[in-house]
């Protein structure tokens, strides 16, 4: 991780300069172009003195541009670097969310719920990679922790997968909300993608940095 971040670091050094001297060679061939222009006007019918005026107005300005969007680039390229270092150290710890988990089809998932005020019932709703409910049972509506120990509708172990929960919380019989239930999983990378910081969880789950609730210590 560390080697990548300097290998990016290096790069994005080494291309700043590069950058430069593309727009520094732009300009000079818009100077000779011009100057060519110049040379090989009508004497009886000499280009106006205006229209160089423009056409240097118009070639600063896209210069400036590429210039701008340059340092653009190079802040940007620099928030991802500082980003990635910020979230190295979390690789190993467990991150809290509401992605899907990584289920191995023997170790229970240690799943962190909420209180719903009002409900008198609440039902762990589980879904499978699919969308399908493969798995509905009551927990306590005021519960903070539940355990939930990989077993179906049926009673019977479910298979390992990816798995997502949700709460229903009921009252008087009625669902008055639903929510999705967050679980801790490890982190076992950091990335940079196109769409931001994604970290990547046991079993592959991609988990947008943005989308991370807590992390902690990983289990030893």
């Amino acid at each position: 991780m560390l080697d990548a971040i300097a290998n990016t670091t290096a790069l994005s050094r080494v291309a700043a300069p590069a950058a430069r001297k593309d727009v520094d060679t732009d300009y000079q061939t818009f100077l000779r172009m011009l100057t060519v222009q110049l040379q090989n006007q009508d004497p009886l019918n000499p280009i106006d003195s205006a229209d160089y005026a423009v056409q240097l107005a118009t070639f600063s300005g896209v210069e400036q541009q590429t210039r701008t969007n340059q340092l653009m680039e190079q802040l940007l390229a620099r928030l991802t670097l500082s980003g990635l270092a910020d979230l190295a150290g979390a690789v190993g710890q467990e991150a809290m969310s509401t992605a899907p988990v990584a289920f191995d089809g023997i170790t229970p998932v240690a799943l962190q719920p909420g209180p719903v005020a009002g409900a008198d019932r609440a039902v762990l709703v589980v879904r499978d990679a699919r969308g399908s409910v493969v798995a509905r049972e009551d927990m306590p509506p005021s519960a903070t922790a539940h355990l939930w120990s990989g077993r179906g509708i049926t009673g019977a172990p479910l298979p390992a997968g990816r798995y997502s929960f949700a709460v229903e919380a009921e009252a008087a019989g009625a669902v008055i909300a639903i929510a999705p239930v967050p679980a801790y999983a490890l982190v076992e990378e950091v990335r940079s993608t196109a769409e931001g910081l994604v970290l990547v969880l046991r079993g592959g789950v991609l988990l947008p940095a943005d989308d991370l609730l807590a992390l902690r210590g990983g289990a030893a």
